[in-house]
């Protein structure tokens, strides 16, 4: 049986064909790969160049009680924050539960605790019990926001322990805070330490 050579040159030109067709394809898909890991790259170079920047200052008003200053300073194009929550965050120090006895606290009573020397006023500028956490707000780049605070108290386990020992343990300790910012669908964590005023006399 003979194939004609015109019926030849067709199949050839049609697998030709095909596999131009299949190589345009894989670059067509290696160029959207490619693509997509560049837009990637640019998008989270975008939220990193617009990472909040905050100027934040603890002025001490007397008997354990404190002004914390948060302004924010940029960047520029930045321009607002739907949403600033402050957190006090704890020591570096491992706070879990290891022995059970008659009065000893329970994990969740230590996780609460703020294991630092300052804390939100509790009941002002939205901060629960535990002056944890102060209620979000919405900031401006150029402004900035008030908030009160006051010095940490022992736990009411510690037995033995006083609020001056306590607060000694935390002399020279920074105050650490934990801001979680928003924008729309944007969130940067942003984590800072400040100087913990010296005890006063009073």
């Amino acid at each position: 049986m003979s194939i004609h050579w015109a019926d030849g040159t067709t199949a050839v030109t049609a697998i030709a064909g095909t596999l131009a067709a299949g190589g345009s394809w894989l670059a067509a898909k290696r160029s959207n790969r490619t693509a997509e890991t560049l837009a990637r790259i640019e998008q989270a170079r975008w939220h990193a160049d617009l990472t909040p920047k905050f100027d934040i200052a603890l002025i001490e008003q007397g008997r354990g009680h404190a002004r914390l200053i948060v302004h924010l300073d940029g960047p520029d194009a930045l321009r607002r924050l739907d949403e600033v929550t402050i957190r006090v965050g704890d020591d570096d120090n491992d706070h879990t539960l290891t022995q059970i006895f008659v009065g000893a606290p329970t994990q969740e009573q230590i996780d609460a605790h703020i294991w630092g020397p300052w804390r939100f006023t509790p009941g002002s500028d939205g901060a629960g019990q535990d002056g944890r956490q102060v209620a979000p707000i919405p900031l401006g780049v150029g402004r900035g926001r008030p908030f009160t605070m006051e010095r940490t108290r022992h736990g009411h386990w510690m037995t033995g322990m006083t609020d001056g020992h306590w607060q000694q343990q935390y002399a020279g300790q920074p105050i650490r805070l934990i801001l979680t910012c928003r924008r729309g669908d944007e969130e940067w964590v942003v984590a800072r330490r400040i100087d913990n005023p010296p005890l006063s006399e009073e």
